[in-house]
């Protein structure tokens, strides 16, 4: 080899080791979106990101984390608030420790059903509690993603059809006064303990029945401890999926139009798969000997809204709002 080649062979190499350098600082200038959640890496929920992650394209390097591995459960708002954090799926709950006016989204009865969640978000009333979300936590608020209803299980056999058929019927319900205070708002006597523990609790008697959204009755085998589904609804299961006011400022209005869309393509095929799967669940419970209906949801709703509203709860309100979604 002359030393005019050794030359031109050196060029070259050198010339491909800065062109393969320069892919890996391009694709570093492609934004980061870190996005956590505590549902599994099997949940719809976790299908309706990676669907989001393909409808965004390349404008983002999207990277997702499920089953609470890189922030815990109700440490994702503050991880996004310190710029910890791009994208989370978060807890109205979470929410209403910051905000108390958001306490009422999560209360008994507000919402009918996915439909309502998803009209109310979209409406005027909704848009004033996604912005005081942006202004005082500094949160984009996509929109909610449903993951079903709850409803009460019981052991006993006895017929429910209002609130005063609940009478002295023992009901766990998660720690908490807002968890047992939506007990007592079923006319319920809330019995606290622990989630693992219900299954022997129900076979026991130490309980009389639960209250969860169907797929966690299958996933935890209540059904075969319980006689009875009471499709009450009380509580329509959702959370917020959201992005930091930093990242959606730094998109241009195309990017963000094409960012909502693909979160709103998202939603709608994760609340759907949710709506097919509590369908499938009650047919596979029927199957199964269970005892399914649904009771007097007006004569619970009147109630449980009633307790609420006369409670210290419904004090940072705002006013007229209960009956306005009502309307909705």
């Amino acid at each position: 080899m002359t030393m005019k080649s050794t030359r031109r062979q050196f060029l070259i190499g050198t010339g491909l080791l800065t062109t393969a350098a320069a892919f890996p600082a391009f694709a570093q200038d492609k934004p980061k979106l870190r996005f956590s959640a505590v549902f599994s890496e099997q949940d719809i929920r976790a299908n309706m990101m990676k669907t989001f992650a393909e409808e965004i394209g390349g404008d983002f390097t999207f990277e997702g984390y499920y089953g609470g591995t890189l922030f815990k459960q109700g440490t994702e708002l503050v991880a996004l608030q310190r710029g910890n954090l791009e994208m989370g799926n978060i807890a109205p709950q979470d929410v209403a420790n910051q905000i108390p006016a958001w306490s009422i989204l999560t209360s008994a009865y507000l919402f009918r059903d996915a439909a309502h969640l998803k009209t109310f978000f979209a409406s005027e009333l909704g848009t004033g509690m996604k912005k005081m979300v942006l202004d005082q936590l500094g949160l984009h608020v996509l929109g909610p993603t449903y993951f079903g209803a709850r409803q009460v299980g019981l052991v006993p056999k006895k017929k429910i059809n209002t609130p005063a058929d609940m009478a002295g019927i023992k009901l766990r319900m998660p720690g908490g006064d807002a968890w047992q205070f939506l007990g007592r708002s079923l006319g319920a006597n809330p019995t606290p303990m622990a989630y693992a523990e219900v299954y022997t609790g129900l076979q026991t008697g130490a309980i009389d029945g639960q209250d969860n959204p169907l797929p966690n009755v299958q996933n935890m085998k209540f059904y075969e401890v319980m006689s009875q589904i009471v499709l009450t609804s009380h509580l329509v299961g959702f959370d917020l999926l959201v992005v930091s006011d930093k990242v959606w400022k730094e998109m241009s209005p195309e990017q963000q139009a094409k960012f909502q869309a693909a979160a709103d393509k998202a939603i709608d095929w994760s609340a759907a798969e949710h709506l097919k799967q509590e369908e499938t669940l009650l047919a596979s419970f029927k199957e199964k000997g269970l005892d399914i209906y649904t009771p007097d949801i007006d004569a619970f709703r009147s109630n449980a809204q009633k307790m609420y509203l006369e409670s210290d709860l419904a004090k940072s309100w705002p006013e007229g709002m209960v009956e306005k979604i009502n309307a909705l």
